[in-house]
């Protein structure tokens, strides 16, 4: 009867970042007797492991930073010449997925997605130019658009939002629900004592996540409440820069970095509340994680309100008042229960279980499988 139908990711890498944890989760529950996941990345990820347990292929190709414009598209393009094997192509890359999908229609691939998870293209001006031009070409390129929410459709897509399919960032809500005996483990192994104010972020450091005003405001914070202490989640380009504020601002000893972490849902039920000051986002998963973990979070205006669940855990602040921050940490911190309302992130559409069905419709619908086209794939891998 054949195989499954191979669905090809197109990501950087796949380390923990939202889009590729949103992918994980989709993978991990997702119907693989239907749909399986390969990807064509740039490095090597801490899920690259788990992606070949699952049945998964991995390919290869040289990042455009090592080698180059040329090179780059050289590469795509020698890549989907030799996999046109591959009926459904879905980039993850924001604008640069125009790139990755005219190398895919140049293949004759007949289902190309492009995917936004952001409001803005990171980088100087220079980069970003780079990246709108390759963004020009999505619309002649993609045949489907996806969208982590609307404000990422209006950015990526603009005047073609009511075609984007919104994939809500599900994630495994029984994971994150509270646990007092998890928070206690938790908090031991961390040496933080009861009675501590614990703030958690969890993000990459960089300039979007906005780790240096988050220090200010824990900065602030510390002047109003010394008995607390700041645990920073993950890595990136800017971790030393971060590090060396934090050490002049003298407030090493109240500040944890505790590097990328796999444990991240029992995390969450170590902090207190969680701070989230990013200059843009489309819509973090990890925001949805939090509030599955009934945790206050206090986050940047600049971040879509469909982040917030409705379950009077969010609070919004201008990244221009410091001081509202660090007054809605305090106010935060008084709430009397981690409790959340039975199914309400299913109710909103962020349980992974619905956006995996969803995935697995939006995939079928749009691609007849075939057994020739099986028995292809599977002569390739």
């Amino acid at each position: 009867m054949g195989g499954p139908l191979r669905i090809l990711h197109v990501v950087a890498n796949m380390n923990r970042g939202g889009a590729e944890t949103l992918l994980m989760n989709l993978y991990r529950h997702i119907d693989r007797s239907k749909i399986q996941f390969d990807f064509l990345t740039c490095k090597e990820g801490v899920f690259d492991e788990e992606i070949r347990s699952l049945g998964g292929n991995i390919h290869r190709i040289p990042h455009i930073t090592d080698v180059g414009h040329s090179k780059y598209l050289h590469a795509l393009d020698q890549f989907f010449h030799m996999h046109a094997y591959y009926k459904v192509v879905h980039s993850h890359m924001d604008k640069m997925s125009g790139f990755v999908l005219r190398a895919a229609k140049r293949a004759n691939i007949p289902v190309r997605i492009a995917h936004s998870h952001n409001t803005r293209s990171e980088g100087g001006i220079a980069a970003r130019l780079y990246k709108w031009y390759a963004g020009t070409l999505v619309r002649s390129a993609a045949t489907h658009n996806v969208a982590c929410s609307s404000e990422a459709a209006s950015w990526m897509f603009p005047g073609r939002e009511k075609s984007t399919l919104i994939l809500q960032n599900g994630i495994a809500c029984e994971q994150f629900a509270f646990s007092a005996d998890i928070r206690t483990k938790m908090r031991e192994e961390l040496g933080i004592p009861d009675d501590c104010l614990v703030i958690g972020h969890v993000g990459r450091f960089n300039l979007q996540k906005n780790h240096a005003q988050l220090i200010s405001i824990f900065h602030k914070l510390q002047q109003k409440k010394q008995s607390s202490l700041l645990l920073l989640v993950g890595d990136g380009p800017l971790r030393s820069e971060i590090e060396q504020k934090v050490n002049e601002l003298g407030i090493t000893a109240k500040v944890k970095f505790l590097g990328v972490r796999s444990d991240i849902s029992s995390l969450l039920q170590a902090f207190d509340v969680f701070v989230f000051p990013s200059h843009h986002e489309g819509l973090p998963v990890t925001l949805v994680e939090a509030q599955a973990a009934g945790l206050p979070c206090i986050i940047s205006d600049h971040i879509t309100s469909e982040v917030d669940m409705g379950i009077h855990l969010v609070k919004f602040f201008s990244l221009k008042n410091e001081a509202s921050a660090v007054e809605g940490v305090l106010e935060a911190a008084k709430q009397p229960s981690r409790m959340i309302p039975a199914g309400i992130l299913a109710i909103k559409g962020y349980d992974i279980q619905q956006t995996a069905l969803r995935a697995a419709d939006y995939y079928l619908s749009h691609y007849e499988v075939r057994h020739e086209d099986i028995n292809r794939v599977y002569a390739h891998v």
